[in-house]
């Protein structure tokens, strides 16, 4: 056909255009950076990857990663990046936040509140054992691991519901200088009668919302 130029097939494999080679550059962590003030009264003991804290809550170890550092500066613990990677950033911030909850805990302790709602719902602690009674016909026994503490407090006012209406509930209070353990342990407790959707009976946080679900209707939708 007129008016179209062929095009001849020399062969040659087209070679790509050079491209500038990349080179990924990971920020430093704004929290990996901060470093843990060590309060009076609280103990370090830094080897290698191995740190140890203890204070007047308690004592706490924990070996962290090869992509960080930790060393003991003026008071202060500090965490460094050893790996310039991704990884390595995310686990500066990390390593941050796991050395500040240790310090913490030692040194302040941890704490966390629960609610048990529903009638007839109560709790109680003899030596390393809690006892809850949760509407089931045998009562769950949970045994208190070491280093976690839990109180029972009876009539405690709770506001349910939109409506606000106030029940007088029993509250459990857990505390740890382990912010991991205490956390684990709190929601094994919770597991034992978690809230149920329509009348939000169970055990939950406090402060906890339970977005609660309208009543089944009587009759059948045709």
């Amino acid at each position: 056909m007129q008016g179209l130029r062929s095009r001849a097939f020399t062969g040659q494999r087209v070679q790509p255009a050079s491209r500038t080679s990349l080179k990924v550059v990971c920020k430093e962590s704004r929290i990996g950076m901060k470093p843990v003030a060590i309060p009076k009264g609280v103990t370090i003991d830094l080897k290698g990857q191995n740190l140890k804290v203890k204070g007047p809550k308690g004592e706490l170890q924990w070996t962290f990663v090869p992509e960080v550092s930790l060393v003991e500066k003026e008071g202060k613990i500090v965490v460094a990046r050893t790996e310039q990677t991704k990884r390595g950033s995310a686990m500066h911030g990390l390593s941050r936040t796991l050395a500040n909850n240790m310090v913490v805990g030692v040194s302040a302790g941890f704490e966390k509140r629960m609610e048990m709602v529903g009638t007839g719902y109560r709790a109680s602690v003899a030596g390393k054992e809690l006892t809850l009674n949760v509407g089931y016909s045998k009562p769950r026994v949970l045994a208190i691991p070491e280093g976690i503490t839990v109180k029972v407090e009876k009539n405690t006012a709770l506001i349910i519901g939109s409506a606000g209406k106030v029940e007088k509930n029993t509250a459990l209070i857990i505390g740890s200088a382990d912010k991991v353990a205490l956390g684990a342990y709190c929601a094994d407790i919770r597991r034992q009668r978690p809230p149920e959707p329509y009348k939000g009976k169970g055990i939950r946080y406090e402060g906890e919302v339970i977005k609660l679900k309208e009543g089944k209707g009587g009759g059948k939708k045709k």
